[in-house]
């Protein structure tokens, strides 16, 4: 839907009083209100309105947030021309529109048009607090409405700020159905295959946090943003408890699994260039297009690093069932995180299942092997004591194998390919994952991986423990590391199940066919990866060249031949005659 009128960039920021040049400067001193530290304006402005003493992110108005974003002059607004109504003549409403537009020299709590980002175009929405707290009105509604609505005519990605009190209250049930437009107005963008990224800034609440800020593709949260349906104050006031330091910010967001990744402000603009270059098949498709470049995809230091001492080498073929399992279970091996890192470039972590936790014995995200982006889950054992304890032991929770399938989904969304790294004696078996749902857990992703309208590829990195490694391979090929396993269960489970006694877990490794040459003779698997230096990028390189072959073919195949030849494929496992 188009606007009758739209404003370009130089028309952003309104008149502009002239300062006689005589007139000395005034030094404007601000109060950071977090740390109550003082910093001189200018400085302040220089640093983004970031505290330089503790890095508290104030509230910036849509026309700076647009500035600090955008490539410069590509901005052009839409719908400038849309106000409120006082629909119900409400008391006292006309006065505060009045004000709030004097003071923010905004008709509106959003400001929305068309941008460029890094070079990647996109329709855009920036709420402003300094309008009413950016409460959302029937007026916003329709213009975050009317911006998802040309996006998708443009076939545009949608980018959008949030930051709000919530739902206007002088607009009565008019401002509550906001919710629901804007939502449907979501949907259908996101039905179309259009990517949408939220950023949170502070404060994100009330009904705009129940609708479109939680609804996005991707969420992004600015450091110590206030994101809440029931702000602090009435909850407190309803349970009668003091809240915790941090509750309800951008941090507790992402521990909580509802936040993809909390963001410095001065490496939003970068962020989000990356992102969208990789829902930009136009733009991966040329080779002159560089790739942008930012600290979360592209660190200066390895994010996972490699072992110090590496693994002993050994020759496989006369290595025993059993010596593999404690060949993969040597903390001397190198993490698959490590080796992920290593293959595919541009790597970054998206976080969360969105539903309860983020758990970290779960690392996925968006990567590039080569200039084909692609959906990375991978395990994680972790490489310290303190981070194995954390995650696990590579042991997923519920949570973890929720944000497995949350990803997947995404990449079928994307048309983007799985590709999972699997290193798990299996799913982890605590009280508390049992009230979580850890079962059904497992059964969705496995359903999802089974009928997933994208080509997957699993690798057992390591070890493949029963139903917690199925659920991240039930794909359309499986392979194995030549020194990778493969079972039901650990051979000490079997060896105590069957023969009371874990001292016969050696005889369990030999007759449960754990290996990949086994395996691949059962059908199980299609085919193994020589693990001959494991850890470094010569490795590395080996097996991004072994998935680009098994992605070429699969993608060769439309969806409906990928999911009918998977379900062949596992159809046959197990033969029996009429």
């Amino acid at each position: 839907m188009s606007s009758t009128r739209d404003k370009s960039e130089n028309e952003l920021e309104g008149p502009v009083t002239e300062v006689p040049i005589d007139v000395p400067p005034r030094m404007v001193l601000v109060r950071c209100p977090h740390c109550r530290h003082v910093v001189e304006a200018g400085i302040l402005s220089r640093g983004l309105d970031v505290c330089p003493r503790c890095g508290h992110h104030m509230r910036l108005s849509a026309r700076r947030r647009i500035r600090l974003t955008v490539d410069a002059g590509s901005f052009v607004e839409w719908d400038a021309e849309v106000a409120p109504h006082d629909v119900l003549n409400f008391p006292g409403y006309q006065e505060k529109l009045s004000a709030a537009e004097a003071a923010s020299r905004e008709r509106e709590a959003v400001v929305c048009g068309q941008a460029a980002i890094g070079g990647e175009r996109c329709a855009l929405f920036v709420m402003n607090s300094a309008f009413m707290m950016g409460s959302m009105g029937s007026a916003v509604g329709e213009k975050i409405t009317r911006c998802f609505e040309r996006a998708l005519a443009d076939g545009l990605p949608v980018v959008g700020f949030t930051v709000s009190g919530g739902a206007r209250m002088q607009e009565g049930a008019t401002s509550l159905m906001q919710m629901a437009k804007v939502t449907n107005a979501v949907r259908r963008h996101g039905e179309a295959g259009l990517p949408y990224i939220a950023v949170l800034t502070d404060p994100t609440t009330g009904g705009v946090t129940a609708s479109f800020a939680m609804e996005a593709d991707i969420c992004l949260a600015e450091p110590g943003a206030l994101v809440a349906f029931a702000g602090p104050r009435v909850v407190e006031q309803t349970t009668h408890k003091r809240l915790p330091a941090g509750f309800q910010r951008a941090e507790f967001l992402l521990d909580h699994g509802f936040a993809d990744m909390v963001v410095e402000r001065a490496e939003l603009p970068a962020t989000l260039a990356y992102l969208l270059f990789l829902h930009d098949r136009t733009a991966l498709a040329d080779p002159s297009r560089d790739v942008p470049r930012c600290p979360a995809a592209f660190p200066d230091e390895p994010r996972w690093p490699a072992p110090r001492r590496p693994q002993a080498s050994f020759e496989a073929d006369s290595a025993t069932p059993h010596d593999l399992v404690r060949r993969v279970r040597d903390t001397n091996r190198a993490s698959v995180p490590t080796v992920a890192e290593q293959a595919f470039s541009g790597l970054i972590e998206l976080h969360g299942d969105h539903l309860f936790g983020d758990d970290p014995a779960v690392v996925g995200g968006i990567a590039l092997l080569g200039r084909r982006p692609v959906t990375v889950i991978c395990t994680d054992r972790g490489r310290t004591t303190k981070e194995r304890v954390a995650r696990n032991f590579g042991s997923p929770e519920p949570e973890g194998y929720r944000k497995a399938l949350r990803l997947m989904r995404q990449a079928e969304k994307f048309g983007r390919p799985v590709v999972c790294l699997v290193d798990t004696s299996g799913a982890y078996p605590g009280m508390e994952a049992e009230e979580r749902g850890q079962g059904a857990a497992i059964a969705d992703g496995i359903m999802a991986m089974s009928g997933l309208r994208v080509p997957e590829v699993s690798v057992i990195m390591g070890e493949g423990g029963s139903g917690g490694a199925i659920a991240l391979a039930t794909a359309d090929r499986v392979l194995m590391l030549s020194d990778a396993v493969y079972s039901v269960v650990s051979p000490e489970g079997c060896a105590s199940i069957l023969w009371k006694t874990p001292k016969r877990a050696a005889e369990a490794a030999e007759a449960l066919g754990i290996t990949a040459p086994t395996l691949e003779r059962l059908g199980i698997v299609d085919g193994d990866i020589d693990a001959t230096g494991l850890g470094t990028p010569e490795f590395a390189a080996r097996l991004a060249d072994r998935l680009r072959e098994e992605l070429a073919e699969l993608e060769a195949m439309g969806a409906d031949e990928l999911v009918s030849t998977r379900y062949e494929r596992f159809r046959r496992m197990g033969r029996f005659e009429a």
